[in-house]
């Protein structure tokens, strides 16, 4: 680059922040969309994919995930335009590697600038007043403290060979505002043309180097106060980022909208206190009261089985819409593959089943009647029988504007129902509002679930949070938490990949303590036995979670007193309407 746009680069800083990007006012105004890629020794990087240390150590990353904000880019001039209300989430996992600048003035820039996390205001902030699609909502980014309140801005985790047959996992995540990172590049940019900016990041420039980032020593770190290891990562990360290429465009794409079917009924009133993200609710069928309640009928009518003796309820019959069967009986007296989940805060899930083949609420709810296990009946043979029992014609014009019964509608009807059932009037979310108090035991146990356990730092909590963080005591990802390896592969059956093999889906503990047995197979029979199992029964294999795995031996070592702290604590995230 020549030397003008070096030195205006160099400048970036110091022009920026007077000025603010107007967005949409100019018919000339043009998009950037930020492409970001990442790289291994020049090469793309896929996660789970092994590569080579400095030394001869093998890494293979199975989560990347990091937040951008505050981008300016710098004129000619040394003038330029910043913005600090807009917010970009990176994600490898989904390839989600893309972020939109809109508005932008058609004129050439010579740099660019952008921070790795957030700002103190914003990271402090109510994460739940976002949009579900929004880049800083917790559903979305899956990035957030929850009740320690702030965000992770860069997490990445994975497993490690040192060359000699030993194998572990690490596991850093930097959130605090010390570790906020600005990166700042040179660019050749004409902004007369839509255009799109590929940024690589050279993640060997950030773990390549065993010297600087040794596993042996230092396998986790969670940027807090006084970490030397955090320290180095985030200089690392922030001087990793390089421009590959601007790719200009002919002209826009245009945007396509959503069908929205016109509202027949009532509206439903969903509510949710504070503290809660909002949920993603369907817009092609908009909640109504008359659809909540076809739903409800349907969820217990037992037609919709091959010989009229299941219903959904059948197997969600107990506490929270659980079952305290190890595994549920379907048609015939079959027992069912897997144990029955419990069906409460469905509206913020994104993937259903312990294998999460259902990729919506209205797609489930037809699976159980069509497995030969569950209900074994045809989608026709219920259309046909429910149209011959009176009450239901007129419940689906109700809802639908016309008694025609599809599965289409069964499936909406279901899931409208089942989004209706929320959970979160617990003691512990009274104490949380002032509303009451915690014993001392329960309070202990809070801070062991929200604690890492890392010795390095002298911090020896129970680590729960990685898996069961945010409102939801979920991060509603699949996770293989130490099991015995068995037949059933979980997540891997639905996706292919063997990297998701033993993958399960990670269940809320509101109201855990109410939901005997635990588990997809239903193998533990008590919280005793769960706990037990994280300290002391992980089994090892190859995808095992690296929360779990970058820790030795067979799991997380607590004292009896903290277990029994951790139990009580769970015991506090019962809500009274759904203990029985």
């Amino acid at each position: 680059m020549a030397g003008g746009a070096k030195k205006a680069a160099m400048k970036l800083s110091g022009h920026l922040l007077r000025f603010a990007l107007v967005v949409g006012t100019s018919a000339m105004a043009g998009d950037l969309t930020l492409e970001f890629r990442h790289l291994w020794k020049g090469k793309p990087l896929a996660l789970n994919e092994w590569v080579m240390r400095d030394g001869g150590e093998q890494i293979a990353m199975t989560r990347m995930a990091y937040l951008v904000s505050r981008p300016e880019i710098g004129g000619e001039q040394g003038a330029g335009l910043g913005r600090k209300d807009w917010f970009g989430f990176i994600n490898a996992e989904v390839k989600e590697n893309r972020a939109v600048l809109s508005g932008l003035p058609p004129q050439k820039f010579v740099a660019l600038a952008f921070s790795v996390g957030l700002d103190a205001a914003t990271n402090k902030a109510d994460p739940n007043q976002y949009a579900p699609t929004h880049p800083l909502s917790p559903l979305r980014n899956n990035l957030h403290w929850s009740w320690q309140g702030s965000y992770i801005f860069f997490a990445i985790e994975g497993r490690w060979r040192d060359g000699a047959g030993g194998e572990s996992a690490f596991s850093y995540h930097l959130g605090n505002d010390a570790m906020l990172m600005q990166v700042r590049l040179p660019v050749d940019l004409d902004l007369s043309r839509n255009a799109t900016l590929v940024v690589d990041l050279h993640l060997d420039r950030v773990l390549g180097d065993p010297k600087a980032v040794p596993f042996n020593e230092q396998v986790s770190t969670h940027g807090r106060e006084g970490d030397d290891l955090a320290v180095v990562l985030r200089r690392r990360i922030e001087q990793a980022f390089a421009v590959r290429e601007v790719k200009y465009e002919n002209s826009r794409a245009a945007v396509r909208e959503n069908a929205v079917m016109p509202l027949v009924g009532t509206p439903y009133r969903f509510t949710m206190p504070k503290g809660f993200p909002m949920p993603n609710l369907p817009l092609d069928f908009p909640l109504t009261n008359e659809r909540v309640n076809l739903g409800r009928r349907l969820f217990s009518e037992k037609a919709l089985s091959l010989d009229s003796t299941v219903s959904c309820a059948s197997c969600h019959a107990d506490a929270a819409f659980s079952d305290v069967r190890k595994f549920s009986i379907g048609i015939g007296g079959q027992a069912t593959a897997r144990h029955a989940m419990p069906l409460v805060n469905l509206a913020w899930k994104a993937k259903f089943f312990w294998d999460g083949r259902a990729p919506s609420l209205r797609k489930q709810a037809l699976m159980p009647i069509q497995d030969p296990a569950e209900m074994h009946e045809t989608l026709a043979g219920v259309e046909a029988k429910l149209a011959r029992l009176a009450d239901y014609p007129p419940l689906f014009a109700a809802a639908f504007g016309d008694a025609q019964i599809t599965p289409e509608r069964i499936g909406v009807a279901v899931e409208q129902f089942l989004i209706t059932l929320t959970s979160f009037d617990s003691r512990f979310d009274r104490a949380m509002k002032g509303g009451g108090t915690l014993t001392e035991e329960e309070r202990r146990g809070f801070e062991l679930f929200f604690t890492e356990y890392e010795p390095r730092l002298g911090q020896f909590g129970a680590d729960c949070f990685h898996c069961h963080g945010g409102a939801f005591f979920t991060d509603h990802g699949f996770h293989n938490n130490g099991l015995k390896p068995s037949a059933d592969i979980g997540l891997g059956k639905t996706s292919g990949a063997a990297a998701d093999h033993g993958k399960f889906s990670t269940p809320s503990l509101r109201n855990v303590a109410v939901t005997a047995p635990y588990m997809h197979d239903g193998g533990l029979a008590t919280l005793e036995e769960v706990v037990e199992h994280y300290t002391s029964n992980i089994h090892r294999s190859p995808t095992l979670d690296p929360n779990l795995a970058k820790h030795a031996g067979r799991g997380i070592p607590l004292s009896a007193a903290d277990k029994r702290a951790l139990i009580a604590f769970l015991k506090t995230l019962t809500d009274a309407r759904f203990e029985k």
